[in-house]
This record gives C-alpha cells, sequence and structure tokens, in this order.
C-alpha cells in the first residue's frame, strides 16, 4: 500500500517474532504501516515490551491484563495502570475485557477486572482496548455502567461481535476495528457490520502473530499485513484505498492522541 496506515493492536514481545523484529518491522514500513500499537498482556513482560518500544520509534505500547488471564494473574489495581501512564509512550488501557468462549468459568473475575480497566481509563484518559468473545450482553452493560459514572473513550479491538454490541459502542462514541477476521470468506456478515458504522468510527489492527488475512490466513501474521485488510475495508465502504487509508489513519490520531503527538 502507497499510503499511510497504522496497526493499532499487535503483540511484537510474543515469542513467534523472536529474533526478527529488525526484519519485521521493516516490512511493515514497507507496507505503509507507520505506527503500531504493541499490546502487553501480563504485566510482568512489561520490560521485554518496553524494550521494543525504546528501540523502535514507530512502535507505542498499551498494558493490561487479558480477560483469559485474569483468574491467573496477580490482580491488578487502577494505581497500578495509571502509573503506566507517566511514560508518554503508553497510549491506552488493556486489552481488558471478557471471554466466555474459553473462560466462562472466571466470568465474575473478568467482570471485576474489567471495571478496574474502565476506572484506570476514566483516570487517566487514556483510551481502553476491549477484547469481547462471546459476551455480548455482559460487555455492553458492564461498558454503559461505566460511562454512566464518568465517560471515557474505548476501541473494540478485533471486532467480530453482533450487530447489537458493535451499535451499543458506537453510540457511547467508541471504535470498531477491523482485523484480518473481517476479511476471511465467511465474514459477510461482519463485513456488513462494518458497512453500516460511521467511517470516522474505524481502526485497522492485526493482531499480530493472530488471525492473518488471506493470503497468509493460517500462518503466522504480522504488522505488515495490516494492508491486506485495508485493501478489503476500502472496498467494504466502497471508497479508495487512500481515501480509506487517510481515514483510519486519522480515527488512529484522534483516539491515541498520545501516539499521534509523537508520529
Amino acid at each position: 500500500m502507497a499510503f499511510e496506515i497504522v496497526d493499532s493492536h499487535c503483540h511484537l514481545d510474543f515469542p513467534d517474532f523472536n529474533d526478527e523484529l529488525p526484519q519485521i518491522i521493516a516490512r511493515a514500513h514497507e507496507a505503509g504501516v507507520s505506527r503500531m500499537v504493541t499490546i502487553c498482556t501480563k504485566l510482568h513482560n512489561l520490560p521485554n515490551v518496553r524494550a521494543i518500544v525504546a528501540a523502535y520509534p514507530s512502535v507505542f505500547y498499551a498494558a493490561g491484563i487479558h480477560p483469559m488471564s485474569a483468574a491467573d494473574h496477580p490482580p491488578v489495581s487502577v494505581e497500578d495502570l495509571v502509573a503506566l501512564a507517566a511514560d508518554l509512550k503508553f497510549v491506552g488501557i488493556g486489552e481488558t475485557g471478557l471471554d466466555y468462549h474459553y473462560t466462562a468459568e472466571s466470568a465474575e473475575i473478568q467482570q471485576k477486572s474489567l471495571r478496574i480497566h474502565i476506572e484506570a481509563a476514566q483516570e487517566t484518559g487514556l483510551p481502553l482496548i476491549i477484547h469481547s468473545r462471546a459476551a455480548d450482553d455482559d460487555m455492553a452493560r458492564i461498558l454503559a455502567e461505566g460511562m454512566a459514572v464518568k465517560p471515557y473513550s474505548c476501541v473494540m479491538h478485533c471486532f467480530s461481535s453482533g450487530e447489537a454490541l458493535g451499535r451499543a459502542a458506537l453510540d457511547m462514541g467508541f471504535y470498531l476495528s477491523m482485523s484480518g477476521v473481517a476479511t476471511f470468506p465467511k465474514s459477510q456478515e461482519l463485513r456488513d457490520i462494518f458497512a453500516r458504522a460511521p467511517l470516522d468510527r474505524i481502526l485497522l489492527e492485526t493482531d499480530s502473530p493472530y488471525l492473518a488475512p488471506p493470503p497468509y490466513r493460517g500462518r503466522r501474521n504480522e504488522p505488515a499485513y495490516t494492508a491486506f485488510t485495508a485493501r478489503v475495508g476500502a472496498a467494504v465502504f466502497g471508497i479508495s484505498e487512500e481515501s480509506f487509508a487517510a481515514a483510519t489513519t486519522a480515527n488512529f490520531d484522534r483516539l491515541f492522541a498520545r501516539a499521534a503527538k509523537a508520529a
């Protein structure tokens, strides 16, 4: 892609990228990916994430406790998360959320952790990054309860939930992030949900090393492949790739204001 795009959610500290990060980052830049947000899903991995961010000016980070880890990870406090915001390359809270597909047995713990992350987002003014799977009703309810207490910004990362949750998120002023899932042949219903959303609420991501879009589906994903999702996104909205790239990059800058200032 000849236009600037942003990978708003990847996991560059995962072992899948060991010993190859310079090449991964270089390929991302060559594909038009000017900035990346790498997500720390367990706080004990923060030293590794910070080392990556320090080495690459185009990489920013967020941190939180992934819902699938909430039951076996030491509890995190609002104060713990707020303290991370002292680093100006720290741009978001999460990912957090609810996953009842794999870890429904820890639903109560996940909900408590989610509320802590919401409070940290409210206190710092940084965007909340949400993972949601098979938990649409509880997710919509808890996000709305938080919004009723104090407004905050949020992105529904790798959005692949139902239209009701998507609409609820958009009605609260949140963003929907398009990943490789939206490019899969069987994802027409999801593409239709995106097509009905406002263009100024759409972000791009890879969630790499997962969910590689065609023609790399089934292989390791990486930030450079954001370009393939961007091409599908442009078709979904019926606009040029250049216009879609510009819109999603502007949306990223609006939501992740710290990363925009540093661009």
